[in-house]
């Protein structure tokens, strides 16, 4: 009998559903479709300068709670009737958290946020709520982290993000090259912009890598590349990079790579030093550079909730405080209407 030497480590290899299986399961309606691609052209046309609004990317850290994030969605559907003129807002609706070291991973690793891992519920969990903000007339975006995810959600997303964790990573680079959706890629938690100029760079040009098939099938993937990859600042460890002069250095760096200066700014994370009392201000000086500099920055994130703050998951829905994060901390729902309601004022008056 020969010696076991491999899956030492491995206590559990639970299948998934394949992805065909789970998108026939929860099938998207037309209706919800329409909501995808109309989304995804204006951010397009945004980029390509066709259209003048400025993005915005808001909404909860990540979602741990369906009835509250589905609340969250309907506010934000009445105010982008409001806004609409001259704001484009896509709501957050983020499923899966990377961590520095531990912690809860998001909705699709850990549903039931007690560590038991039960991801085909996780999937079938973020696949219905997203449906539901599509019903809504709300477009989508998330972070892509898991290379295999986007097979079960992508069709429901109008725009993605890598992380600052990921940016570097080859993997993603690829994955985002095959994505149908504008992805913007963050600079490194250090704060490095190159190389996330880089992986804009990597992600624009036809790339091929082992993935998964549509019928759960290991398989090798090749694509076209992604043209509406672009860069996304959130400041980094040695502090924030949201003022003009990092704005007007991205861009140059952008350009000097041969790619289009589209630069996105998120006014929470490093950019707020994590401090969501400070995230209105930086708020505010990205629009006044759309405003002074003929809109160079075409779009912010905003990390927004019901309710400020956030809380320590005690792996219980029950015990947890109603709309309020989980994991980074968010500015309220108040907060955040009034802030985008004065800053559209500001781009009208522009």
């Amino acid at each position: 009998m020969s010696e076991q030497v491999s899956d030492l480590n491995i206590q559990h290899n639970v299948p998934l559903p394949a992805p065909a299986l789970l998108a026939h399961e929860q099938a998207r309606t037309a209706s919800q479709a329409k909501v995808v691609t109309e989304g995804r052209e204006r951010i397009q046309a945004i980029l390509d300068g066709e259209d003048k609004r400025f993005v915005v990317v808001v909404g909860p850290c990540s979602i741990h709670d369906p009835v509250a994030g589905r609340e969250y969605a309907e506010r934000l559907a009445e105010l982008r009737e409001k806004v609409e003129d001259c704001m484009e807002l896509v709501m957050r609706v983020y499923f899966e958290k990377p961590r520095t070291t531990v912690g809860w991973k998001g909705l699709i690793m850990d549903p039931d946020l007690d560590g038991s891992a039960n991801i085909p519920k996780g999937l079938r969990k973020a696949r219905g709520f997203l449906q539901e903000v599509l019903d809504l007339g709300v477009p989508t975006a998330t972070e892509f982290l898991d290379p295999i995810t986007p097979q079960y959600i992508a069709d429901l997303i109008c725009w993605a993000a890598i992380g600052a964790r990921t940016t570097e990573s080859q993997t993603h680079r690829q994955m985002a090259s095959g994505l149908s959706m504008p992805v913007g890629f963050k600079n490194t938690t250090s704060g490095g912009i190159q190389p996330a100029v880089n992986a804009v760079k990597a992600a624009t040009q036809p790339q091929t890598f082992l993935g998964v098939s549509p019928e759960g099938v290991a398989s090798a993937v090749s694509t076209k590349g992604n043209i509406y990859s672009h860069l996304i600042l959130r400041g980094g460890d040695e502090g924030p990079n949201y003022s003009a002069e990092f704005s007007k250095q991205a861009e140059e760096r952008m350009e000097a790579s041969d790619l289009k200066p589209w630069v996105m700014i998120d006014a929470s994370h490093a950019n707020c030093s994590k401090d969501p009392e400070r995230m209105p201000l930086v708020f505010d000086e990205i629009i006044q550079q759309w405003a002074d500099d003929d809109q160079r920055v075409f779009g912010a994130m905003l990390e927004s909730n019901l309710l400020a703050g956030n809380q320590g998951n005690t792996g219980k829905l029950e015990d947890l405080v109603y709309g309020q994060s989980i994991t980074d901390p968010c500015i309220d729902w108040a907060t955040s209407e009034s802030l985008l309601l004065a800053a559209a004022q500001r781009l009208r008056d522009r």
